[in-house]
């Protein structure tokens, strides 16, 4: 009878310890704060802080700036030049008499007011399809970032949560493993146990205190790395509503069909595509070389005392016409850069070919993951309610079992001098 009573009494304080280490972790959720950061809170934060995603819109902005620029060189320009010199003069000459010298001082100005208007210029042309080109990849490099910046954001939160769960789970084991440890202390020394049970459970334990600084300083980690993209401190992350979660399979079904939707949307693409015409323009631009110019010109010009010849003379003059100039030879130098250019044009290409069929492979990574991995929840699912019903099975059994177990060692004392032995 008083084996009986001692061993109810461990059974009562395994469950008395293991109901308070639920409590502490009830208690732990319902008394966090109301305020808990969720993961569009997050990505809002870290949309506006996120070092990363401001300079990458600083570099679209400044890339965007290129277009008005290359634009304003098909506008007039408007130039106005002016200057004034005081000028000494000393002449000195020979004549009938002998040498003759005299010294002339006088001021002389000018001012010139010039309007250009490019009517034929190729490289301006190409300049301007170019830098067209150049936005169009800054934009889409922007999207791409952004899109990376959702994927940073949601890598970081769900991996904080993760973490956390990891640490509620080992703390739970470790309640589970001391209660173990205790059970089977009491169990050896009332000669029901053996030594072995003591040296596992201690074993199990010592495990969990190693598992659970490790899981501590992933938190930790894993908090810092959302905190950084945030710009500020994370202490309470809001838990996720699992039953809203309702996996599908993909709509269409067929993979090939999410390849070519993921070469049209893929701003990577896009991307490349825009380098690929920005070095078809620069072949253009390389080959302007070779082509001439023309301007309309037109302006005006105000001379006083221009020249030694004509000191104190005013000149005003207009002027408008044509300037044509036509590069003859360089020496092989605009040669040179057309090869450099269809050097790198060629290289833009094959890098968007490579892009190209890297996408495709992910893509169909993915399409599997997604197919595969409604098909593993699933499995995952039933796998948790058949573990459920193990427990309840077992705990069952256990109840069952420690009763007749008892009835038996009562019914035959000799049986506990062999499990003493």
């Amino acid at each position: 009878m008083r084996r009986l009573q001692s061993i109810s009494a461990q059974a009562k304080q395994a469950r008395m310890s293991l109901a308070r280490a639920c409590t502490a972790i009830v208690a732990a959720l319902l008394l966090a704060p109301a305020w808990a950061l969720d993961l569009r809170q997050a990505y809002e934060a870290a949309e506006k802080n996120d070092a990363s995603i401001r300079a990458s819109r600083a570099a679209a902005d400044a890339t965007r700036e290129k277009l008005p620029q290359a634009q304003a060189q098909r506008l007039p320009n408007v130039a106005f030049s002016a200057g004034f010199n005081r000028n000494n003069l000393k002449t000195s000459t020979t004549g009938l008499a002998g040498p003759v010298s005299f010294t002339n001082s006088y001021s002389s100005n000018n001012q010139v007011l010039q309007l250009r208007q490019p009517i034929y210029r190729p490289y301006v042309s190409a300049l301007v399809d170019q830098a067209k080109a150049l936005v169009d990849d800054a934009n889409a490099t922007l999207e791409r970032d952004e899109q990376s910046l959702v994927v940073r954001v949601s890598e970081a939160y769900f991996d904080a949560l993760l973490s956390r769960a990891q640490l509620s789970l080992i703390a739970a084991q470790k309640a589970a493993y001391e209660t173990q440890l205790v059970a089977a202390e009491k169990g050896f020394k009332g000669g029901t146990g053996v030594r072995t049970d003591i040296d596992e459970a201690k074993a199990r334990v010592d495990m969990s205190l190693a598992q659970e600084l490790e899981v501590q300083q992933n938190v930790d980690f894993t908090r810092r790395r959302l905190a950084a993209l945030v710009g500020q401190p994370v202490d309470v992350l809001a838990d996720l509503d699992a039953d809203r979660f309702q996996p599908a399979l993909p709509v269409p079904d067929r993979v090939e069909d999410w390849i070519a939707q993921a070469e049209d949307a893929s701003p990577q693409l896009r991307a490349l595509r825009a380098q690929l015409e920005a070095a078809r323009m620069e072949i253009e631009k390389a080959s302007a070389g070779h082509k001439p110019t023309l301007d309309a010109v037109a302006g005006l010009s105000r001379q006083d005392s221009d020249s030694v010849t004509s000191v104190n003379n005013v000149y005003n003059q207009k002027f408008i016409g044509l300037q044509l100039n036509v590069p003859l030879y360089s020496g092989g130098q605009v040669s040179s850069v057309v090869r450099q250019a269809v050097a790198e044009s060629e290289r833009a290409r094959e890098a968007l070919e490579a892009a190209r069929l890297d996408l495709s492979i992910r893509v169909h990574e993915q399409y599997r993951a997604m197919t595969e991995g409604v098909l593993r929840i699933a499995a995952l699912e039933q796998a948790v309610r058949s573990a459920r019903q193990v427990v309840q099975s077992s705990r069952m059994s256990f109840t069952a079992g420690v009763s007749g177990f008892l009835c038996v060692r009562l019914l035959n004392p000799s049986l506990n001098r062999e499990a003493a032995w």
